[in-house]
């Protein structure tokens, strides 16, 4: 005899299973990458601190914990309520967030040779990031073309939907380019070195070009739609990202690329990382005092703690890696001094959402189902013609 299993059974409705994770969007690894980059920007603060690289180790550690329980937490999401992962590939204001994924594996990875080999040893510590640079790459990648592909074929955006929450999956790139050089001394001298050196290169372009074409339209967007709903405010700390990233790279190919590419190139890439990152620091804080006078405006007018808090994190802390950069290339005393006034920033940014998320996770209130926010963009439309 055949059971057929009723509806309303477990069996029939496997979402029933592990209710907890239904709403767990992957916007939930901005709180690893927030983690991970108090870690690694604080590990090349200027001067010596007692103690500061033990705990920069300490919140790299917590990176990786918290990267391998949203692993299998999200896993359990995919496997027990597709309808829901679905649903969020096809809303235009969640979908971007699966280049949080890419970015969070890159950060912990990158994490494990700048800090993390304190504690695990530096064989392990290139074993692990070789492997969470490859997934992080490789998924990037796949984000930043199917992402934007969803949006043209399958969603239904219109202007005044434009978000920074856009570039999320368009930097996920621009972090390969980032942390890739530190892998660079690992591999073998010649070619194998100078491939990965110049394919990170490859990967700052994609990165960069496609934030070129994008920033204009979310630039355009605030300056004609007006203020971003309140609780989409924080996401303007999400231009900082490319931005600081971008320059980030730049330094760390400068670093690696003496002995690796020949003189001229080498040359190229120190004079790169003064002659790009100097302006683009500039703009990052214009932007930066921008972006905060628009948050000081929304939580004026109310605006309460959301998961959108974390963009106050990682992008702050590329700004502080890209001012490090600076510093080591440019020795002036003026890139240190950015340098800690911008990580004290990143620390009070991290502990503040740090706090809301951890009242709002014994609270139930984060994994509640999402509630309407006025004026964001609608979920799940798809063309019809």
């Amino acid at each position: 005899m055949v059971t057929v299993a009723q509806p309303h059974s477990p069996a029939a409705v496997p979402a029933r299973r592990v209710p907890a994770v239904r709403h767990l969007g992957p916007n939930w690894y901005a709180c690893v990458m927030g983690t991970a980059v108090v870690g690694g920007a604080g590990a090349a603060l200027p001067g010596h601190i007692p103690g500061l690289r033990a705990v920069c180790t300490a919140f790299w550690a917590l990176s990786l914990a918290l990267l391998a329980a949203l692993l299998v937490a999200r896993s359990l999401h995919w496997y027990h309520h597709r309808d829901q992962a679905r649903a969020h590939l096809l809303d235009p204001a969640a979908a971007p967030f699966y280049g949080c994924l890419s970015m969070a594996l890159l950060a912990v990875g990158g994490g494990a040779l700048t800090v993390g080999r304190d504690w695990i040893g530096t064989s392990a510590a290139v074993a692990l990031d070789a492997v969470l640079f490859t997934a992080g790459t490789a998924v990037g990648l796949a984000a930043a073309v199917a992402v934007p592909y969803l949006m043209a074929v399958r969603h239904r955006v219109e202007p005044g939907q434009a978000s920074p929450v856009w570039l999320l999956p368009l930097v996920a790139p621009m972090v390969s380019a980032a942390v890739g050089p530190l892998l660079v001394p690992h591999l073998p001298p010649g070619q194998p070195r100078e491939t990965l050196l110049l394919a990170c290169v490859a990967l700052f372009g994609v990165s960069l070009l496609a934030t070129l074409v994008t920033l204009p339209v979310i630039f355009g967007r605030l300056l004609t739609g007006g203020p971003l709903p309140l609780a989409l405010t924080p996401s303007l700390f999400l231009v900082l990202g490319p931005l600081g990233q971008s320059t980030t790279a730049v330094g760390q190919f400068a670093d690696v690329a003496p002995g690796v590419v020949p003189a001229p190139y080498a040359e190229g890439f120190g004079v790169l990382a003064v002659l790009y990152g100097v302006p683009v620091t500039g703009f990052a804080l214009m932007w930066l005092c921008l972006a905060t006078a628009h948050v000081v405006r929304a939580r004026r007018e109310g605006m309460g703690f959301s998961m959108t808090w974390w963009s106050f994190t990682f992008p702050v802390g590329t700004c502080v890696t890209g001012a490090e950069a600076l510093a080591r290339h440019t020795e002036l005393v003026v890139y240190d001094g950015l340098t800690v006034v911008l990580y004290a920033v990143l620390v009070t940014a991290w502990s503040v959402a740090a706090v809301h998320t951890t009242r709002g996770l014994f609270s139930g209130a984060l994994l509640a189902g999402p509630r309407p926010v006025p004026g964001a963009p609608r979920p799940v439309t798809a063309r019809t013609t």
